[in-house]
């Protein structure tokens, strides 16, 4: 189960013949597949870092959110902070931890888009404010690029649910 590779060696004495061995290439593999489990745990982790500290400044700053939401024409302003705060934590812990992975990320890149279209509507901003937030923008599609391939890969080894 893998590719084989095979290496003549010299013979140890002269005289002697040629040793021929075999060596799997399913130990490279898994190898490989190892490096790609604990790389896929940690960008896990890196991915989604930013939610639960987003989270964090929601609820010590409540309720500006609410009024942030208020502002900016969201419909159900106080049920959308509240829905923001439990997305960014329980969405974040399930996808560090590996549990319903692939859904958490799609809930999270929901998530991100939603905020991106209320939140950081740079096309509408005068021009020294309209840069920053296309920056937010923006970053917001790189991680739901992030996202995406947690959704597609799934959390590899290291994971309560692992992929098959």
């Amino acid at each position: 189960s893998g590719d084989t590779v095979r290496c003549k060696l010299p013979a140890p004495k002269p005289g002697g013949s040629a040793l021929s061995t075999t060596v799997s290439g399913s130990v490279a593999a898994r190898s490989d597949a190892g490096n790609l489990d604990l790389a896929l745990l940690v960008a896990r982790i890196l991915l989604v870092v930013i939610f639960p500290i987003s989270a964090y400044y929601k609820i010590i700053g409540w309720p500006g959110i609410v009024g942030m939401l208020t502002q900016q024409g969201a419909p159900l302003p106080m049920l959308g902070g509240y829905i923001a705060i439990a997305v960014e934590i329980l969405g974040a812990l399930l996808v560090v931890i590996g549990l319903w992975t692939r859904w958490a990320a799609l809930v999270l890149i929901l998530y991100v888009a939603g905020t991106s279209i209320i939140a950081h509507r740079f096309w509408e901003f005068a021009p020294p404010a309209q840069f920053g937030q296309r920056m937010q923008f923006f970053k917001n599609l790189c991680m739901i690029g992030g996202l995406l391939l947690v959704a597609v890969i799934g959390p590899g080894r290291y994971a309560v649910q692992p992929r098959p």
